[in-house]
């Protein structure tokens, strides 16, 4: 096999597993939606179900199909996974310090556009990290809409549908993710 379809088979690999966190958050974010604005309607948990599962599915097949070519055990792949879990581990703490400190300052209402924010700027870094510039765009996206949402929709900070945004915005980057990667036909002929 050639030195360019391993590293492609290897981006396919890498671009899944991002995919596979995508979805899964992504269904998250729309099940807040669902019990903020609907109440918890049950037919709209079957929905998210649905979709949720299928780009996660999705997801783990293709990973699965390219995981063999996958770079994981190189030095340059090990320090990337040490700084993903350290600037991941900074977002949780921030998260829960700022939700913390937001809640007790009487300011709740403002926790989720916070923590919004908080995850769309870990994708900036991540972009370098991973060698993705489409990381740092679309934390950019989500960012700005964190910091938008609640003066442009009707309810502020607490809209439920600030949720539904960052819901969808997930699930968009896992299908932009998915969309260029080809389901694997015999592997053995390439």
């Amino acid at each position: 096999m050639s030195a360019i379809n391993a590293a492609t088979f290897s981006s396919y690999s890498a671009r899944a597993k991002g995919a596979m966190f995508f979805s899964v958050f992504g269904g998250a974010w729309m099940v807040l939606w669902n019990q903020r604005a609907m109440q918890g309607k049950g037919l709209v948990y079957l929905l998210i179900a649905i979709v949720g599962l299928t780009l996660a599915g999705l997801a783990v097949q293709r990973h699965r199909q390219y995981k063999a070519y996958a770079d994981d055990n190189s030095p340059a792949a090990q320090r990337a996974g040490r700084l993903f879990h350290v600037i991941n581990a900074a977002q949780w703490v921030i998260i829960l310090v700022g939700g913390n400190v937001l809640a007790n300052m009487g300011l709740a209402e403002w926790v989720t556009p916070f923590a919004m924010l908080i995850i769309g700027l870990h994708f900036l870094p991540l972009a370098s990290v991973f060698k993705v510039p489409g990381h740092f765009w679309f934390g950019l996206v989500i960012s700005v809409f964190a910091v938008t949402y609640p003066f442009v929709f009707s309810e502020g900070a607490a809209d439920p549908y600030g949720c539904l945004g960052a819901g969808l915005l997930l699930w968009g980057y896992a299908c932009l993710k998915l969309m260029g990667i080809p389901a694997a036909q015999d592997m053995k002929a390439i």
